[in-house]
């Protein structure tokens, strides 16, 4: 660091910024600003500060605090204070809207979306006091259109959702442009928030966009838009929506699916028309990267651009010059996202000093990327993109000259990819896991076979062959045929390598602390291998035109870096054959070992202007195609002590990678978790010893018809994909030993599909039948490809996954085999619900799935004349002939399964006899009661209530659901029963910790 003052700068005001992101004001702020400071001065100390340097880092600390709380006490809705009303009240209610379009439109099924800025809002009330002093307008239904602060301007950015009546309102929508104003009419609503314990903050997110409110539409013909006039037609932004569509529809003529929604995301940074099963496949491997415009898109573009100008005989500086000003345009024209920005700002910088002969330290250009966004925009800093671009950036400059040494035998072109894809995987795995919960083990082949392809041929000619379809299409078509082919190879490629099983491992979310440390460690370790025994200390060092001089030549100072492991490294070397072969004297600029570094003038270069170009945009890959790397390490010889030091932070670094892939849960306690996945159910169970079962997905309904297949979102929103799977990754959950669904409505079951698909799973339990609909087939379908046994179960049938837990089967009744061999068709599915006991570490539950009030009232039969537990006490048969072959589905559906074969997961069925379920005993109450159909008024009968006597009572439910859950009577029972209720609805995901006969109850959200 020494000599890196910008570096050190940033590093500090990134550390105000961080603690005070995390520590949210009040005392908790303060002291760990004491905390800072107290722990300061050994850093100080060990870095090598002294003097005013000192105070420069304090000031830089305290500015990016400071600046940050300043930003985040400024960042509030100022609709309260303009209405006059409190948040509460304002949610939900009608109101009309003006202000400008400020986003791109983007049109998707029956939706259309985009942001506003709001000039005006009025209010839509309605009162019996107002329509009473109205003599003149006896109509009861009169709206009166309340204007509030007509004399006061707003101006607040809202999220407008549109929801598109007609087919033909999506060609309206698509015609609404950024700088348009705006008259529409619709409900203000607060946006969603956080309903589950890890999940997704919509609410938090759209904050550090400074937006508080999202407006929502019914029909195009609630928007009323008009084109600007005067000095508002001068707008960039809306001139770089209308060149993007124009290019987007370049492409869509030369490509067809899936492949033209994949080239306008890699050439037009356009993502989100990416088919979203390519987007999903390219994303378990670690390729979206590719996919979004960053830093390898900016140096072919920068590469270009001067390599054309070289070949139009433009001088130099005519050259650099042209492209510094067409930087710009390109980060407009690709999105402006943050990782493009920060290339576009560094390969600014870089031209900028090439132009002027300044000798160019990418750590230093990094730190001033970094600085100006977050001077520009604090929440950068929370920003995925910005978070992977310069931390990946940054450890190509810092660690890949460390890992070069390890392919030094390998050809030099494959060296250079191997070292680049091997650093880049490794510096970005810690916060793929902090955010996506999952590694694949194939992401470092993936990489190093296919970003070489799509980065240097695919993209290329994709680009080529769109700017081309402007002025020769027949030409156009032709590269765009070739791309094509290479996409096909690479889809096929992609789908393969995602095909393999077991690569794919799932990393619950590790703190902030384990991922410093990991980076610690990491760096310690490769630098100790880096060095070699017996090495010498160079005394001259020879520095091409375009390279960065290593910093503190002296061999005194070298050795102070090997001891104090400093980052004493530049990387900005020139990728030319002067950077790869030693240049002649005349070339060189001579640094004696005594001269200190300083930012100095150089000759002009000889090489050519596109290699220029790709070490100006691509200054952290510099240090693969290098001898020495980018980097100046002294090496020394390992001492005994270092050796031993080695090997102990090797172990250190595999025990810790070991430790961040555990599930954490409490030593000996069993969490039921109910998540609030809206309209529908979905129960997380882990054991006591750590079994985990799943019980039900939830579900998304679709009640449209083949004749709104406009309406068919291109990503739709589902349960299971969008919210079960997230958090199960989230929690570390590396398997489920037992997914049981208890019927086969799609808001219970439809959510299974995603979690077949991405979760390894032990066995699939059901109630051995079918609704005849197409998606709970395509369910079993796919258990049945996955080679996951298929358990139908019936009353008087017990899992025990481990020795502190077990499940009673107590509903359906059991059935006798098919004659056809295949699944029987149930279409009341809720009467043949799974219902089940849990017992667990001294507690029960009882789970009901949809039940209805007959079915409560066959068990209650059941239960009274003693039948429901012989059925526990009956000897199983043998599993010879309890396997029923089911020809549809083409594997055995094993309709008896006890305690001895779910233990083992095979279709054995054990010949032990099963206890009688303690809560099935006389005057024994349970402890908690899974209201059965979401509080349904066809179940949760006053007879049942009464029998089981639960302490407390569970309701999964969704906010405001059209159905009424749960219903008024209900309620009332459960009340009449002294149950302690908890809902989903009102309380987000609760959960239920046992042990030792105790539970103990936290949920999500505080209920109103």
């Amino acid at each position: 660091m020494k000599g890196r003052p910008l570096l050190r700068f940033t590093i500090f005001w990134l550390c105000g910024s961080g603690m005070a992101c995390l520590l949210t004001g009040g005392w908790t702020l303060f002291w760990g600003v004491v905390g800072a400071m107290a722990c300061l001065p050994l850093l100080l100390r060990f870095m090598n500060i002294r003097g005013w340097s000192i105070l420069l880092l304090v000031i830089a600390f305290a500015g990016g605090l400071i600046q940050w709380e300043w930003n985040d006490s400024r960042n509030y809705s100022t609709l309260p204070a303009y209405l006059h009303r409190s948040t509460d009240v304002i949610d939900g209610l009608d109101v009309q809207v003006e202000g400008e379009l400020v986003s791109d439109v983007q049109v998707d099924g029956d939706r259309a979306g985009f942001e506003m800025q709001v000039s005006s809002l009025r209010l839509y009330e309605e009162t019996d006091k107002e329509v009473k002093n109205q003599d003149s307008s006896p109509d009861p239904s009169l709206q009166s259109l309340k204007s509030q602060a007509t004399s006061d301007k707003m101006n607040e950015r809202v999220i407008v959702q549109v929801r598109l009546m007609e087919e033909q309102e999506q060609h309206t929508a698509a015609s609404w442009k950024r700088g348009d104003k705006l008259k529409l009419s619709g409900s203000i609503v607060l946006p969603g928030e956080a309903r589950n314990f890890g999940g997704f903050d919509y609410r938090s997110y759209l904050r550090t966009q400074y937006i508080h409110w999202m407006v929502k539409v019914k029909g195009a013909s609630s928007v009323h838009a008009s084109s600007p006039e005067g000095l508002g037609k001068i707008n960039i932004l809306r001139w770089t929506d209308s060149a993007r569509l124009l290019l987007g529809s370049a492409v869509y003529r030369l490509f067809p699916e899936p492949h033209a929604g994949y080239m306008k995301g890699l050439i037009i940074g356009m993502a989100k028309d990416i088919d979203p099963g390519t987007y999903g496949q390219f994303s378990q491997l670690g390729l979206t990267h590719i996919l979004a415009i960053s830093g390898t898109h900016v140096a072919v573009y920068v590469a270009s651009l001067l390599m054309l100008l070289s070949w139009l005989r433009l001088t130099r500086e005519t050259a650099l010059t042209i492209v510094l000003v067409l930087v710009p345009a390109y980060v407009l024209l690709s999105g402006g996202s943050p990782s493009v920005i920060r290339a576009g700002m560094m390969s600014m910088i870089g031209l900028y000093m090439a132009k002027r002969g300044l000798a160019r330290d990418g750590i230093q250009i990094i730190s001033a990327a970094a600085l100006l966004m977050l001077w520009w925009n604090p929440y950068f800093l929370l920003n995925v993109s910005f978070q992977l671009s310069f931390l990946v950036t940054a450890g190509l400059m810092i660690y890949m000259p460390l890992i070069n040494r390890l392919f030094s035998k390998w050809p030099k072109s494959l060296a250079a990819t191997a070292s680049v894809t091997v650093t880049a995987q490794l510096i970005s795995f810690p916060v793929t896991i902090l955010y996506f919960n999952q590694f694949s083990l194939l992401s470092f082949a993936a990489n190093f076979l296919l970003v070489s392809l799509i980065s240097t041929v695919v993209l290329p000619l994709g680009t080529v062959a769109m700017i081309l379809s402007f002025v020769w299409l027949p030409l156009a078509k032709l590269l765009a045929w070739i791309a094509i082919q290479l996409n096909q190879l690479t889809f096929l490629s992609v789908e393969w390598m995602n095909s393999l099983p077991g690569f794919v491992m799932i990393w619950p979310t590790p703190s902030l602390l384990w991922i410093a440390s990991y980076y610690v460690i990491l760096y310690v370790l490769l630098y100790f291998l880096h060095q070699r025994s017996g090495g010498e200390i160079p005394q001259n060092i020879h520095v091409a035109e375009e390279d960065t001089a290593p910093l503190d030549m002296s061999s005194r100072g070298a050795t102070q870096r090997g001891s104090a492991l400093a980052l004493g490294f530049n990387s900005s070397r020139s990728v030319d054959t002067q950077s790869l072969y030693p240049a002649p004297a005349s070339d060189r600029l001579q640094l004696s070992a005594s001269d200190p570094l300083h930012t100095q003038k150089v000759a002009s270069t000889q090489g050519s202007l596109s290699t220029l170009g790709a070490s100006i945009a691509w200054p952290e890959y510099a240090s693969a195609f290098t001898s020495r790397g980018a980097a100046f390490y002294s090496e020394v010889r390992m001492s005994q002590a270092k050796r031993w030091l080695c090997g102990v932070l090797a172990v250190s670094f595999v025990a810790g990678l070991w430790w961040a892939y555990q599930t954490p849960r409490p030593a000996g306690t069993g969490v039921v978790q109910f998540l609030d996945i809206g309209q529908g159910d979905s129960t997380l169970i882990t054991t006591p010893e750590g079994k985990h079962i799943l019980v039900d997905g939830g579900g998304t309904v679709n009640f449209g018809g083949s004749e709104h297949s406009w309406k068919t979102r291109r990503d739709p929103y589902e349960v299971g994909a969008k919210v079960v799977v997230p958090l199960l990754k989230k929690r570390g959950i590396h398997q489920l030993d037992a997914v049981i669904v208890t019927h086969a409505d799609q808001d219970h079951a439809g959510g299974l599909q995603a979690i077949l698909e991405q979760i390894p799973v032990k066995r699939f339990i059901f109630n051995g039948t079918t609704s005849g609909k197409e998606k709970f087939d395509q369910l079993l379908d796919t258990a049945v490809q996955r080679q996951i046994p298929l358990f139908a179960t019936h009353q008087g049938m017990t899992y025990k996954p481990d020795s502190e837990t077990a499940l009673y089967f107590i509903s359906p009744e059991r059935s006798g085999p098919n004659p056809t061999g295949d699944l029987p068709v149930l279409e009341n599915q809720n009467g043949g619900s799974v219902v089940f006991l849990l017992e667990m570490a001294g507690t029960s539950m009882l789970f009901t799935g949809d039940m209805e009030a007959a079915t409560e009232k066959n068990l209650l039969y059941d239960i009274q004349d003693g039948s429901l537990a012989n059925s526990f006490q009956q000897e199983i048969q043998d599993s010879a002939e309890a396997a029923v072959p089911n020809n549809k589905m083409g594997t055995r559906v094993v309709p008896e399964w006890m305690d001895g074969g779910a233990g083992l997961g095979t279709n054995d069925i054990s010949s032990s006899v099963v206890s009688v379920p303690r809560a099935l005993l006389p005057h024994i109450s349970i402890d908690v009661l899974k209201v059965a159909h979401h509080g349904s008024k066809t179940s949760s009968t006053e007879a049942w209530l009464q029998y089981w006597n639960a302490k407390a009572a569970l309701i999964s439910a969704g906010v405001n659901n059209t159905y009424g859950h749960p219903n008024p009577g209900v309620m009332k029972r459960l009340e009449a029963m002294g149950s302690e209720i908890y809902r989903t609805d009102q309380m987000g995901e609760v959960q239920m910790r046992v042990k030792d006969g105790k539970i103990s109850v936290r949920y999500k959200l505080a209920p109103r």
